[in-house]
C-alpha cells in the first residue's frame, strides 16, 4: 500500500492567533500510540487548552485530547495523556532560551499528517492584552475596507 502523500491537517488551534502573539513556529513529530494514530486518521482530536512544556530537556505537550478510538479494546489510550515531542536538540535550546522570558509559552497551532507521519506545528507564544486584541480587529477590519476600496475602484465603480 502507498504512503499518503501531502499535508493532511487534522486540528487547527485558531483561536491560539487571537489570543497570543506568535513568534516562532516549530514543526514537531508526536509519540503516540496506535489507537492515538487510528484516532486521529478518524479526523478526531482537539487543541483546546494544549501547550507545551519543557522538562529534562525534552518538550511535552499537556491537555492534548485525542479520543478513544471507537473499534479499540482493552489496549485504548488514555484521551488527554502527556505525548513527547520529537525535535532536535538545537530547536530544544531555542525553545528554552525563549521560555525564559516572562509570559512565554509553547502552543500548539495545528495537527496534521505530513507524508503519513502525525506532526505538530508548536509556536513560541507570547499572551495578548485585551487593547492588543481589539487593535488587531481594527486593523483587520480596515484592511478589509482597503481591499473593498480598490475593487470596486479597480472595477471602476468609484
Amino acid at each position: 500500500m502507498p504512503r499518503e502523500q501531502g499535508r493532511k491537517v487534522v486540528a487547527s488551534n485558531r483561536k491560539a492567533y487571537h489570543d497570543y502573539a506568535i513568534s516562532d513556529t516549530y514543526e514537531a513529530g508526536l509519540v503516540l500510540t496506535g489507537t492515538e494514530v487510528k484516532s486521529l486518521r478518524a479526523g478526531r482530536a482537539s487543541l483546546t487548552d494544549a501547550f507545551g512544556h519543557e522538562h529534562n530537556g525534552e518538550i511535552y505537550l499537556h491537555g492534548f485530547h485525542i479520543p478513544e478510538y471507537t473499534q479499540g479494546t482493552w489496549t485504548n489510550h488514555e484521551p488527554r495523556r502527556v505525548r513527547k515531542l520529537l525535535l532536535h536538540r538545537d530547536e530544544i535550546l531555542k525553545m528554552r532560551n525563549k521560555l525564559r522570558d516572562d509570559g512565554v509559552t509553547l502552543v500548539p497551532l495545528q495537527v496534521y499528517f505530513n507524508n503519513g507521519y502525525a506532526k505538530v506545528e508548536i509556536g513560541v507564544a507570547k499572551g495578548k492584552k485585551s487593547y492588543d486584541k481589539r487593535q488587531d480587529l481594527a486593523n483587520r477590519d480596515a484592511q478589509k475596507e482597503i481591499n473593498r476600496a480598490m475593487g470596486r475602484r479597480a472595477k471602476g465603480m468609484d
